[in-house]
């Protein structure tokens, strides 16, 4: 465990410097709003294309890692449902309690993945993110285009999000490259490198941008469980069936690391969007990534 904890404590010191910075005169708000679209719509795209372009797709069980994430992600989006079914609760507050079980912050995972196990941790996680962002980006806007009160995109404004969505395209346009044989397109692919390390240090510090301490102190209840099930359920149950499934390697690991994340800050512009309760989404945010500074050096230590 103190392993862990010195692995992953620079990553989280990254997170709080990012909120640091924030409240400082370093840059004014319109910085960090350029600063992440820089980051979400350019730099984090070359480092999925570039890695999932050159990866090794051979030496990964692809299906039962597949197979893992698309029955837990099923479970847990089918238990949500009924309990909605059951207990009175308004369709934005459901929409947001949604997101929260499921999305995930990926620049953390990344870094914990590069940091744990190198190039091959950011090989099998960026093939975790090709099997679960879609999925996830999918059920998600299904979820906020019925139950938010922005509702009425139905399946057009599902297409319509999935298309746009960068890390979508790049991870498809990756695995095109690869299977391809143009994993290494000179000139390009260089500057996609470059671009692509300057992701990770950038992203972690816009993460700790928009943590919010108020949102957190404000948490009831319903972002307590939904923080339980996100990052202790989910990746709990993503385990249990690798291991029915016989499953090992790196990219087993990776799968339950990707599924015990933090809920992603871009979930706060969807429920903005699509009509969900952007500020009970604000506090599940906040609430799930300093928990998450405790729960995923657990799941490390006992679940990878």
């Amino acid at each position: 465990m103190l392993n862990v904890l010195l692995t992953t404590l620079p990553i989280f010191l990254l997170i709080l410097l990012g909120w640091c910075f924030k409240r400082s005169p370093l840059l004014h708000e319109s910085g960090w709003v350029a600063l992440e679209r820089v980051t979400y719509y350019v730099l984090f795209p070359c480092l999925l294309t570039t890695t999932l372009a050159e990866a090794q797709f051979g030496q990964f069980d692809i299906g039962a890692v597949a197979g893992a994430i698309g029955i837990a992600f099923t479970l847990i989006s089918g238990l949500l449902l009924l309990v909605r079914a059951w207990i009175s609760f308004d369709g934005p507050s459901f929409t947001s309690v949604f997101q929260g079980c499921l999305r995930m912050n990926t620049y953390i995972g990344l870094s914990i993945a590069s940091t744990l196990y190198g190039s091959e941790g950011i090989a099998a996680a960026a093939l975790v993110m090709a099997i679960i962002v879609p999925l996830v980006n999918v059920a998600c806007v299904l979820v906020l285009a019925w139950f938010g009160t922005a509702a009425g995109g139905g399946i057009k404004g599902v297409v319509d999000a999935c298309l746009k969505n960068p890390l979508i395209l790049a991870s498809f346009l990756g695995i095109a490259l690869n299977y391809l044989g143009w994993g290494v397109i000179p000139l390009l692919t260089p500057m996609a490198h470059i671009l692509g390390r300057a992701a990770l240090p950038l992203g972690l510090l816009a993460v700790g941008a928009a943590l919010s301490f108020r949102a957190a102190g404000a948490a009831g209840a319903i972002v307590a469980v939904t923080s339980a099930v996100k990052l202790l359920i989910l990746p709990f149950a993503t385990f249990a069936i690798l291991q029915l499934l016989k499953a090992q390697g790196v990219e087993t690991s990776i799968a339950v690391l990707f599924t015990g994340l933090p809920t992603a800050t871009s979930s706060y512009i969807l429920a903005s969007q699509y009509g969900g309760d952007a500020r009970l989404m604000a506090s599940i945010i906040s609430v799930q990534t300093l928990l998450s500074m405790v729960c995923l050096p657990l799941v490390i230590t006992y679940l990878m």
